[in-house]
């Protein structure tokens, strides 16, 4: 048995768990769950079954894609068990995952595995031992742009990842730029059969066209200048398991017709090479474009587009999904102070109100930096509105400038309704002239700035009437 003050080591995260036996009084321990280094905790009651599972109806809902909607049963009493609910990823008990159904005793303190989460069971505090099991979502934290579901939307784009996970065919993601769709792409990944190989991924605009060839067919020494040794692609270095293509409308033409190819030969031909090669991956891409009207106008083969397209994800922008905004702030926050901060700053009311009024033209992306810079600009105190940028703050400033209720000085009643929709192209437009002023016009570099493709820029600057700057 470990003794009473010990150290669990999980994955590069180090927690401290106090380590009491088995036989411990019951009504006494709270579940710990840990998932991209920061912990959340449930209590458990005295005795009965617990259910743990991404779904709604689950008594502890771990809000994490590589669960299962009923992942596993903690079977609470004198002794411990887990029990696995036919789960996709398996429940793994001292290194060995259980088969579907089975159950085996744990020990208070031990570290057990439910996909990409780990749960530890620990004593609780005195103070916390009248909270009820479940009494709120647990597993704030996923890694890097958190996929938290709370929205009834995103809900259902995961149901969707669960029925297509075990299928190979090939999955579309439509949706804004910054909403989390290589995040979605990872969880068909991990809840696929392929989950144990490798998820490589490319930005289809971010590379020329001769290297983007190079990276996902691979070449051959002497293919050409600079090419001293041979390389394998994308394609084959991810061989059983998944490629996500994110940009894919970026893709120039030449490089869709090999990658047509590709997809229905299953066989790629590296750069100067003589031989194809076969190999095994599940495609997954994703475009912020609409790439019907793409096909339509002839910037993207109609073939390709239906290879791609066998089954299509939608998702929706942040703004449609308001009840997550707030949880994913918190997230955020709470990462951004691990390093930093010993406690979590809280987020004042003020600072929420202009959270959940603000239409997020940047979707996740946009709220994951704000939130980093509020920590870092609040130092060792609480956020307030003052961390928040200027442009969050522009629709809030009357109203938190006056008492609730009163009127602006001379004016007799309120101001005339602006749409959303004019609201958020008002702010990127602001956003895209203030950038190519800090670029001093260079529109490659001010849409790395924007976080967008150059072609998504320069489409921006003609829908808002804002003149491309001339070269020098």
């Amino acid at each position: 048995m470990p003794d009473r003050d010990s150290k669990s080591s999980l994955g590069s995260e180090e927690a401290t768990y106090q380590i009491v036996r088995a036989d411990s009084p019951p009504g006494s321990l709270a579940l710990v769950v840990l998932r991209g280094g920061v912990p959340a905790q449930a209590m458990l009651p005295e005795s009965g079954a617990v259910t743990l599972g991404r779904g709604p109806q689950s008594d502890i809902v771990l809000a994490d894609p590589s669960i299962s909607r009923a992942h596993a049963i903690l079977h609470v009493g004198q002794t411990l068990r887990i029990e696995d609910a036919r789960s996709a990823n398996g429940v793994y008990v001292r290194g060995e995952r259980l088969a579907a159904g089975a159950s085996v005793t744990i020990e208070t303190g031990e570290v057990v595995e439910l996909g990409a989460v780990m749960i530890v069971v620990v004593p609780a505090r005195a103070d916390e031992r009248s909270v009820p099991a479940g009494a709120a979502p647990i597993a704030r934290a996923a890694a890097g742009g958190a996929l938290l579901v709370r929205d009834p939307a995103m809900e259902r784009v995961l149901d969707l990842v669960d029925r297509v996970a075990d299928s190979p065919i090939s999955v579309l993601l439509l949706g804004e730029t910054g909403v989390g769709k290589e995040l979605v792409a990872e969880a068909v990944h991990r809840a696929s059969g392929r989950a144990s190989k490798p998820f490589l991924k490319i930005n289809c605009g971010a590379l020329s066209p001769a290297l983007l060839e190079s990276e996902l067919f691979g070449h051959e020494r002497g293919a050409f200048t600079g090419a001293d040794r041979a390389k394998a692609g994308l394609l084959e270095s991810a061989d059983g398991g998944t490629v996500f293509l994110d940009e894919i409308g970026e893709l120039p033409m030449p490089l869709q017709v090999k990658l047509l190819r590709v997809l229905e030969e299953r066989q790629v031909l590296r750069v100067g090479g003589l031989a194809p090669r076969p190999f095994d991956v599940r495609f997954v891409a994703a475009t912020n474009r609409d790439l019907r009207a793409e096909v339509e106008r002839g910037t993207f083969r109609q073939d390709l587009y239906y290879r791609l397209n066998a089954i299509t994800l939608a998702i929706p922008p942040l703004r449609d999904r308001p009840s997550e905004i707030l949880p994913l702030a918190e997230h955020f926050v709470a990462v951004a102070s691990q390093p930093k901060r010993a406690s979590v700053p809280a987020i004042g009311r003020e600072v929420r109100d202009a959270l959940s009024r603000y239409g997020w033209p940047g979707n996740v992306r946009e709220l994951r930096n704000v939130m980093e810079r509020a920590v870092l600009l609040a130092g060792d105190g609480d956020i307030e509105v003052g961390h928040l940028p200027p442009e969050l703050l522009e629709t809030e400033s009357a109203t938190l400038a006056r008492p609730a209720g009163a009127e602006p000085s001379g004016a007799p009643g309120p101001p005339p309704r602006v749409s959303l929709r004019s609201e958020v192209e008002e702010v990127e437009r602001r956003r895209i002239v203030e950038a190519l002023e800090q670029c001093v016009g260079n529109q490659t570099r001010a849409a790395e700035v924007l976080g967008m493709p150059r072609r998504t820029l320069v489409a921006k600057l003609k829908q808002y009437g804002i003149p491309r700057p001339r070269k020098r």
